[in-house]
Protein backbone atom coordinates (compact mmCIF):
# COMPACT_ATOMS: atom_id res chain seq x y z
CA UNK A 1 0.00 0.00 0.00
CA UNK A 2 1.05 3.70 -0.24
CA UNK A 3 0.60 7.19 1.33
CA UNK A 4 -0.87 9.74 -0.93
CA UNK A 5 0.57 13.68 -1.36
CA UNK A 6 -2.31 16.20 -2.33
CA UNK A 7 -0.07 19.67 -2.82
CA UNK A 8 -2.70 22.60 -3.88
CA UNK A 9 -4.10 20.83 -6.29
CA UNK A 10 -6.08 22.85 -8.99
CA UNK A 11 -8.67 22.01 -11.81
CA UNK A 12 -10.34 24.57 -14.29
CA UNK A 13 -12.52 23.52 -16.89
CA UNK A 14 -11.60 26.51 -19.53
CA UNK A 15 -12.10 29.50 -17.43
CA UNK A 16 -14.20 27.98 -14.64
CA UNK A 17 -12.65 26.68 -11.98
CA UNK A 18 -13.51 23.46 -9.53
CA UNK A 19 -10.56 23.09 -7.57
CA UNK A 20 -9.01 26.00 -5.86
CA UNK A 21 -5.89 24.67 -4.25
CA UNK A 22 -6.82 21.29 -2.40
CA UNK A 23 -3.79 20.14 -0.04
CA UNK A 24 -3.96 16.97 1.31
CA UNK A 25 -1.66 14.07 3.24
CA UNK A 26 -2.45 10.42 3.43
CA UNK A 27 -0.91 7.80 5.18
CA UNK A 28 -0.33 4.47 4.41
CA UNK A 29 -3.41 2.31 4.94
CA UNK A 30 -5.65 5.46 6.01
CA UNK A 31 -9.64 4.94 5.27
CA UNK A 32 -10.12 8.79 3.80
CA UNK A 33 -13.53 9.69 3.00
CA UNK A 34 -14.43 13.11 0.53
CA UNK A 35 -17.76 14.04 1.66
CA UNK A 36 -19.69 17.19 0.24
CA UNK A 37 -22.87 18.15 -1.67
CA UNK A 38 -23.10 17.66 -5.32
CA UNK A 39 -20.74 19.82 -7.69
CA UNK A 40 -18.29 20.38 -4.60
CA UNK A 41 -15.30 18.42 -6.46
CA UNK A 42 -14.68 15.77 -4.57
CA UNK A 43 -15.33 13.36 -7.72
CA UNK A 44 -13.26 15.20 -9.67
CA UNK A 45 -10.56 15.11 -7.00
CA UNK A 46 -10.73 10.97 -7.04
CA UNK A 47 -10.59 11.46 -10.64
CA UNK A 48 -7.26 13.35 -11.02
CA UNK A 49 -5.45 10.82 -8.34
CA UNK A 50 -6.54 8.23 -10.47
CA UNK A 51 -5.23 10.01 -13.25
CA UNK A 52 -8.72 10.07 -15.23
CA UNK A 53 -8.29 14.24 -15.05
CA UNK A 54 -5.56 16.47 -16.07
CA UNK A 55 -4.07 18.34 -13.11
CA UNK A 56 -4.08 22.37 -13.70
CA UNK A 57 -1.79 23.16 -10.96
CA UNK A 58 -0.34 21.66 -8.36
CA UNK A 59 1.62 17.85 -7.78
CA UNK A 60 0.11 14.63 -6.72
CA UNK A 61 2.70 11.61 -5.38
CA UNK A 62 1.80 8.38 -5.03
CA UNK A 63 4.18 6.86 -2.67
CA UNK A 64 6.56 9.58 -2.99
CA UNK A 65 6.54 9.23 -7.18
CA UNK A 66 4.92 12.43 -8.56
CA UNK A 67 2.24 11.26 -10.96
CA UNK A 68 0.88 14.36 -12.74
CA UNK A 69 1.94 13.34 -16.23
CA UNK A 70 1.80 9.26 -15.39
CA UNK A 71 -1.13 7.21 -17.17
CA UNK A 72 -3.63 5.73 -14.98
CA UNK A 73 -2.36 2.23 -15.93
CA UNK A 74 1.04 3.15 -14.27
CA UNK A 75 0.02 4.14 -10.92
CA UNK A 76 -1.35 0.78 -9.92
CA UNK A 77 -4.15 2.55 -8.15
CA UNK A 78 -7.89 0.11 -8.39
CA UNK A 79 -11.12 2.42 -8.61
CA UNK A 80 -14.30 1.27 -7.99
CA UNK A 81 -17.53 3.28 -9.73
CA UNK A 82 -21.17 3.47 -8.73
CA UNK A 83 -22.27 2.04 -12.30
CA UNK A 84 -20.27 -1.41 -11.25
CA UNK A 85 -18.67 -1.50 -15.04
CA UNK A 86 -18.30 -5.05 -15.17
CA UNK A 87 -18.22 -7.28 -18.68
CA UNK A 88 -21.72 -8.52 -19.08
CA UNK A 89 -20.52 -11.16 -21.33
CA UNK A 90 -17.80 -13.00 -18.38
CA UNK A 91 -19.10 -14.78 -15.56
CA UNK A 92 -17.88 -13.23 -11.58
CA UNK A 93 -14.88 -15.49 -12.11
CA UNK A 94 -14.24 -14.09 -15.69
CA UNK A 95 -14.68 -10.58 -14.60
CA UNK A 96 -12.89 -10.66 -11.00
CA UNK A 97 -9.27 -12.26 -13.09
CA UNK A 98 -9.65 -10.48 -16.27
CA UNK A 99 -6.72 -7.98 -14.89
CA UNK A 100 -4.58 -10.99 -13.89
CA UNK A 101 -4.90 -12.93 -17.40
CA UNK A 102 -4.33 -9.41 -19.13
CA UNK A 103 -0.84 -9.41 -17.20
CA UNK A 104 -0.36 -13.47 -18.14
CA UNK A 105 -0.16 -14.06 -14.52
CA UNK A 106 -0.44 -18.18 -14.42
CA UNK A 107 -3.75 -20.21 -14.02
CA UNK A 108 -2.63 -21.62 -11.12
CA UNK A 109 -1.88 -18.01 -9.36
CA UNK A 110 -4.99 -16.56 -10.81
CA UNK A 111 -7.59 -18.97 -9.52
CA UNK A 112 -5.58 -18.93 -6.02
CA UNK A 113 -6.34 -14.90 -6.35
CA UNK A 114 -9.66 -15.28 -7.09
CA UNK A 115 -10.80 -18.21 -4.82
CA UNK A 116 -8.60 -15.62 -1.91
CA UNK A 117 -11.08 -12.99 -2.99
CA UNK A 118 -14.34 -14.25 -3.60
CA UNK A 119 -13.89 -16.46 -0.10
CA UNK A 120 -13.59 -12.67 2.00
CA UNK A 121 -16.32 -11.30 -0.13
CA UNK A 122 -19.02 -13.98 -0.02
CA UNK A 123 -18.64 -14.68 -3.43
CA UNK A 124 -17.90 -18.28 -4.07
CA UNK A 125 -21.14 -19.92 -4.84
CA UNK A 126 -21.24 -17.16 -7.53
CA UNK A 127 -18.38 -17.74 -9.77
CA UNK A 128 -19.83 -19.21 -12.62
CA UNK A 129 -22.54 -16.61 -12.59
CA UNK A 130 -22.94 -13.76 -15.02
CA UNK A 131 -23.66 -10.00 -13.83
CA UNK A 132 -27.29 -10.55 -15.17
CA UNK A 133 -27.77 -13.37 -12.82
CA UNK A 134 -26.88 -11.17 -9.57
CA UNK A 135 -27.88 -8.45 -7.50
CA UNK A 136 -26.84 -4.80 -7.41
CA UNK A 137 -25.02 -5.47 -3.87
CA UNK A 138 -23.42 -8.62 -5.50
CA UNK A 139 -22.34 -6.50 -8.30
CA UNK A 140 -20.83 -4.26 -6.37
CA UNK A 141 -19.33 -7.34 -4.38
CA UNK A 142 -17.75 -7.91 -7.79
CA UNK A 143 -16.41 -4.84 -8.81
CA UNK A 144 -14.47 -4.85 -5.29
CA UNK A 145 -13.41 -8.20 -5.97
CA UNK A 146 -11.54 -7.53 -9.36
CA UNK A 147 -10.15 -4.14 -7.24
CA UNK A 148 -8.59 -6.80 -4.74
CA UNK A 149 -7.18 -9.19 -6.73
CA UNK A 150 -4.98 -6.38 -8.51
CA UNK A 151 -3.65 -5.86 -5.35
CA UNK A 152 -2.94 -1.99 -6.07
CA UNK A 153 -1.07 0.81 -4.12
CA UNK A 154 -4.47 2.45 -3.68
CA UNK A 155 -8.16 1.69 -3.74
CA UNK A 156 -10.59 4.83 -4.82
CA UNK A 157 -13.97 4.11 -4.68
CA UNK A 158 -16.77 6.73 -6.42
CA UNK A 159 -20.20 6.67 -5.00
CA UNK A 160 -20.06 2.97 -5.02
CA UNK A 161 -23.21 2.36 -2.97
CA UNK A 162 -25.46 5.41 -4.35
CA UNK A 163 -27.64 2.45 -6.81
CA UNK A 164 -27.86 0.36 -3.83
CA UNK A 165 -31.22 0.51 -1.57
CA UNK A 166 -31.18 1.64 2.06
CA UNK A 167 -31.18 -1.93 3.49
CA UNK A 168 -27.98 -3.01 0.78
CA UNK A 169 -26.25 0.15 1.62
CA UNK A 170 -26.21 -0.34 5.19
CA UNK A 171 -24.72 -3.69 4.39
CA UNK A 172 -22.20 -2.47 1.73
CA UNK A 173 -20.92 -0.17 4.35
CA UNK A 174 -20.34 -3.20 6.89
CA UNK A 175 -18.89 -5.01 3.99
CA UNK A 176 -16.14 -2.64 3.00
CA UNK A 177 -15.48 -1.71 6.58
CA UNK A 178 -14.42 -5.34 7.59
CA UNK A 179 -12.39 -5.47 3.87
CA UNK A 180 -10.26 -2.24 5.03
CA UNK A 181 -9.50 -4.04 8.34
CA UNK A 182 -8.74 -7.30 6.68
CA UNK A 183 -6.56 -5.67 3.70
CA UNK A 184 -5.47 -2.41 5.87
CA UNK A 185 -5.58 -0.66 2.25
CA UNK A 186 -5.11 2.76 1.45
CA UNK A 187 -8.50 3.81 0.56
CA UNK A 188 -10.05 6.84 -0.75
CA UNK A 189 -13.97 7.06 -0.72
CA UNK A 190 -16.32 9.88 -1.90
CA UNK A 191 -19.96 10.12 -1.22
CA UNK A 192 -22.40 12.67 -0.76
CA UNK A 193 -23.92 10.35 1.94
CA UNK A 194 -22.66 11.81 5.30
CA UNK A 195 -23.64 8.66 7.19
CA UNK A 196 -21.19 6.62 4.96
CA UNK A 197 -18.79 9.25 6.02
CA UNK A 198 -19.20 9.08 9.30
CA UNK A 199 -19.36 5.36 9.69
CA UNK A 200 -16.62 4.77 7.36
CA UNK A 201 -13.93 7.05 7.66
CA UNK A 202 -10.36 7.16 9.79
CA UNK A 203 -10.43 11.18 8.48
CA UNK A 204 -12.94 12.72 6.56
CA UNK A 205 -12.45 15.43 4.53
CA UNK A 206 -15.81 17.80 4.22
CA UNK A 207 -15.21 20.00 0.98
CA UNK A 208 -17.63 22.85 -0.51
CA UNK A 209 -17.23 24.94 -3.47
CA UNK A 210 -13.98 23.52 -4.74
CA UNK A 211 -12.59 24.21 -1.22
CA UNK A 212 -11.87 21.91 1.54
CA UNK A 213 -13.42 22.99 5.11
CA UNK A 214 -12.21 20.79 7.47
CA UNK A 215 -10.44 17.50 8.20
CA UNK A 216 -10.41 15.39 10.61
CA UNK A 217 -11.98 12.74 12.48
CA UNK A 218 -15.42 11.84 12.60
CA UNK A 219 -16.65 12.48 15.88
CA UNK A 220 -14.22 15.99 15.96
CA UNK A 221 -16.38 17.56 12.91
CA UNK A 222 -19.84 16.18 14.35
CA UNK A 223 -18.31 17.41 18.17
CA UNK A 224 -16.05 20.97 16.83
CA UNK A 225 -17.18 21.62 13.19
CA UNK A 226 -15.14 24.45 12.23
CA UNK A 227 -17.45 26.58 10.12
CA UNK A 228 -21.30 26.68 9.06
CA UNK A 229 -21.41 24.72 6.18
CA UNK A 230 -19.65 21.67 7.92
CA UNK A 231 -22.17 22.54 10.93
CA UNK A 232 -25.29 22.49 8.77
CA UNK A 233 -23.63 18.60 6.58
CA UNK A 234 -22.46 16.87 8.79
CA UNK A 235 -25.34 15.01 11.18
CA UNK A 236 -28.49 13.68 10.58
CA UNK A 237 -31.35 15.22 10.80
CA UNK A 238 -28.82 18.54 10.94
CA UNK A 239 -28.10 21.40 13.05
CA UNK A 240 -30.33 24.07 14.09
CA UNK A 241 -29.31 27.80 13.52
CA UNK A 242 -30.61 31.00 14.65
CA UNK A 243 -29.62 34.52 14.62
CA UNK A 244 -28.40 36.63 17.14
CA UNK A 245 -25.89 38.63 18.83
CA UNK A 246 -23.37 37.83 21.86
CA UNK A 247 -24.14 39.11 24.95
CA UNK A 248 -20.71 39.76 27.06
CA UNK A 249 -21.92 39.66 30.91
CA UNK A 250 -19.90 39.30 34.25
CA UNK A 251 -21.17 36.19 34.94
CA UNK A 252 -20.73 34.39 31.49
CA UNK A 253 -21.79 35.26 28.02
CA UNK A 254 -24.94 35.00 26.47
CA UNK A 255 -26.57 35.36 23.13
CA UNK A 256 -29.62 37.55 22.53
CA UNK A 257 -32.24 36.62 19.72
CA UNK A 258 -34.18 38.86 17.98
CA UNK A 259 -37.90 39.15 20.19
CA UNK A 260 -34.61 39.68 23.20
CA UNK A 261 -34.90 36.24 24.73
CA UNK A 262 -31.09 35.61 26.43
CA UNK A 263 -29.51 32.37 25.84
CA UNK A 264 -26.38 31.65 28.21
CA UNK A 265 -23.14 30.16 26.07
CA UNK A 266 -20.11 29.56 27.19
CA UNK A 267 -18.03 32.72 26.98
CA UNK A 268 -16.27 33.35 23.75
CA UNK A 269 -13.15 35.69 24.86
CA UNK A 270 -12.51 36.63 21.52
CA UNK A 271 -15.71 38.41 20.92
CA UNK A 272 -16.77 41.95 21.55
CA UNK A 273 -20.25 43.13 23.35
CA UNK A 274 -23.27 42.85 20.59
CA UNK A 275 -21.29 40.76 17.67
CA UNK A 276 -23.68 39.33 14.98
CA UNK A 277 -23.37 35.54 15.47
CA UNK A 278 -25.07 32.43 15.03
CA UNK A 279 -26.07 30.12 17.54
CA UNK A 280 -25.85 26.65 16.08
CA UNK A 281 -27.32 22.97 18.53
CA UNK A 282 -27.88 19.43 17.11
CA UNK A 283 -31.35 18.09 17.44
CA UNK A 284 -30.53 15.68 20.02
CA UNK A 285 -29.03 18.09 21.83
CA UNK A 286 -32.43 20.17 22.57
CA UNK A 287 -34.72 19.68 25.59
CA UNK A 288 -38.11 20.05 26.01
CA UNK A 289 -39.15 21.45 29.16
CA UNK A 290 -42.12 23.17 30.73
CA UNK A 291 -41.05 25.96 32.03
CA UNK A 292 -37.84 26.44 28.85
CA UNK A 293 -36.67 29.53 27.60
CA UNK A 294 -37.79 29.39 24.35
CA UNK A 295 -41.09 28.75 22.99
CA UNK A 296 -41.42 26.94 19.47
CA UNK A 297 -44.59 25.86 17.28
CA UNK A 298 -44.92 22.46 16.48
CA UNK A 299 -45.17 22.14 12.43
CA UNK A 300 -44.98 18.46 12.07
CA UNK A 301 -44.14 15.38 13.58
CA UNK A 302 -41.92 12.19 12.10
CA UNK A 303 -41.93 9.04 14.04
CA UNK A 304 -38.97 7.19 13.42
CA UNK A 305 -39.11 4.01 14.76
CA UNK A 306 -36.03 3.98 17.26
CA UNK A 307 -37.32 8.02 18.00
CA UNK A 308 -39.20 10.97 16.92
CA UNK A 309 -38.44 14.33 14.55
CA UNK A 310 -40.11 16.92 15.01
CA UNK A 311 -40.72 19.95 13.08
CA UNK A 312 -41.31 23.01 15.18
CA UNK A 313 -40.55 26.74 14.31
CA UNK A 314 -38.67 29.30 16.44
CA UNK A 315 -38.48 32.82 15.31
CA UNK A 316 -40.28 32.03 12.41
CA UNK A 317 -37.08 29.62 11.52
CA UNK A 318 -37.25 25.72 10.97
CA UNK A 319 -36.21 23.59 13.81
CA UNK A 320 -35.49 20.01 14.79
CA UNK A 321 -36.03 18.03 17.77
CA UNK A 322 -34.72 14.40 18.18
CA UNK A 323 -36.02 12.46 21.26
CA UNK A 324 -36.52 9.00 22.14
CA UNK A 325 -39.72 9.94 24.09
CA UNK A 326 -42.54 8.75 21.91
CA UNK A 327 -45.31 10.80 23.97
CA UNK A 328 -48.04 12.16 21.61
CA UNK A 329 -48.00 15.64 20.73
CA UNK A 330 -50.32 17.55 18.17
CA UNK A 331 -49.13 19.54 15.00
CA UNK A 332 -49.75 23.36 15.33
CA UNK A 333 -49.30 22.82 19.24
CA UNK A 334 -47.43 24.90 21.60
CA UNK A 335 -44.17 23.90 23.54
CA UNK A 336 -41.45 24.95 25.81
CA UNK A 337 -37.56 23.88 24.98
CA UNK A 338 -34.31 24.52 26.44
CA UNK A 339 -30.71 24.84 24.71
CA UNK A 340 -28.03 23.56 27.40
CA UNK A 341 -25.08 25.71 26.84
CA UNK A 342 -22.20 23.41 27.21
CA UNK A 343 -23.71 21.80 23.58
CA UNK A 344 -23.93 25.11 22.20
CA UNK A 345 -21.90 26.33 18.88
CA UNK A 346 -20.86 29.67 17.97
CA UNK A 347 -20.06 31.13 14.39
CA UNK A 348 -18.87 34.60 13.61
CA UNK A 349 -20.43 36.68 10.75
CA UNK A 350 -18.19 34.55 8.54
CA UNK A 351 -19.48 31.34 9.68
CA UNK A 352 -16.37 30.65 11.67
CA UNK A 353 -16.88 28.66 14.77
CA UNK A 354 -15.51 30.77 17.49
CA UNK A 355 -14.30 28.66 20.92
Amino acid sequence: MASISISAVKKNYGHFPVLHGVDLSIKDGEFIVLVGPSGCGKSTLLRMIAGLEDISAGEIAIEGQKVNDLPPKDRDIAMVFQSYALYPHMTVAENMSYSLRLRKTAKERIADIVANASTKLGLDALLQRRPKALSGGQRQRVAMGRAIVRRPKAFLFDEPLSNLDARLREQMRAEIKKLHADLGATSIYVTHDQIEAMTLADRIVAMHGGVVQQVGPPLELYDRPANLFVAGFIGSPGMNFINGYYVAREDGAAVRFADGTLVEVEARGTLANDTAVTLGIRPEHVVIAPNGAIEAGVDLIEPTGFGIIMHLSVHGLPFKVFTLDRAVLESRSTIRVDFPRQTLHVFDGEGRRVD
